[in-house]
């Protein structure tokens, strides 16, 4: 593996089961079965900004978010970062090249500083054809991502970037409920990250934020952003994806 090498070479100790027992697909092993998948699992530390894999990168590693969170993320031609999606605790990525064999088809950057258990391509495969729970999880995870990018495609190609920002902001406030109608985000992406998840810019978005703000919708304190009526935003971006082709 050549992606971010540099980190390799920091110390290296065991996973432990316990571990990996915060990861979604495994929630329904036993202790004894994540104690058996781990045992040839290395754990690596990131710190926040670091890079982890390199866009085209031939390396084909699978890595499980113990701690802290990542950025999937590339540079269009012009320069211009396009987010793709940021990943908490307890998600995975990297499988698409373990499966596939394929280059990376993205950059992955630490967002803040993280812990990392690293999988071999072939214990993943094995783990997938000898363990039909882990297969279906990953087949779940991997429809999931297509019907998540299907959205994105279609709002990309239909909606005006205002509704695109609402599409944003309901997807981040569904990830944060604190009730069953308001979230908070914290810490709330930037204008300019939030440009980057919308393919625009980040005075697009200053003014919609400020609009929304107005509107009783939003509210900005410190880091966090206060989602105050989600079925409200909820409707805003239903009416502006029904109304394509009217």
């Amino acid at each position: 593996m050549n992606a971010c090498a540099n980190n390799f070479n920091k110390p290296i100790r065991g996973v432990t089961g316990a571990q990996l027992a915060v990861i979604r697909e495994f929630q329904d092993f036993s202790a004894t079965d994540l104690n058996m998948i781990a045992q040839p699992l290395q754990l690596q530390h990131f710190f926040a900004g670091e890079e982890i894999i390199r866009y085209l990168d031939h390396s084909d590693s699978v890595f499980f978010v113990l701690e802290g969170s990542v950025r999937v993320h590339y540079f269009g031609y012009s320069g211009d970062e396009v987010i793709l999606c940021d990943l908490p605790q307890g998600e995975i990525f990297g499988e698409l090249t373990a499966i596939d064999g394929q280059p990376r088809s993205a950059a992955v950057v630490a967002r803040s500083d993280s812990l990392l258990a690293v999988m071999s391509n072939q214990a993943f495969q094995q783990l997938i054809c000898e363990s039909p729970v882990f297969c279906m999880a990953i087949m779940q995870r991997l429809a999931g991502q297509i019907r998540r990018l299907t959205e994105r495609v279609f709002d990309f190609s239909t909606l005006a970037v205002r509704n695109r920002i609402h599409a944003e902001l309901l997807r981040l406030a569904r990830q944060n409920m604190d009730s069953p109608n308001t979230a908070i985000i914290n810490p709330a992406p930037t204008h300019a990250e939030l440009a980057c998840f919308v393919s625009t810019h980040r005075e697009a978005v200053t003014r919609e934020l400020s609009e929304l703000a107005r509107n009783g919708l939003i509210q900005r304190t410190g880091h966090e952003l206060r989602v105050l009526d989600i079925e409200r935003l909820r409707k805003m971006v239903d009416t502006a994806r029904g109304s394509i082709g009217d």
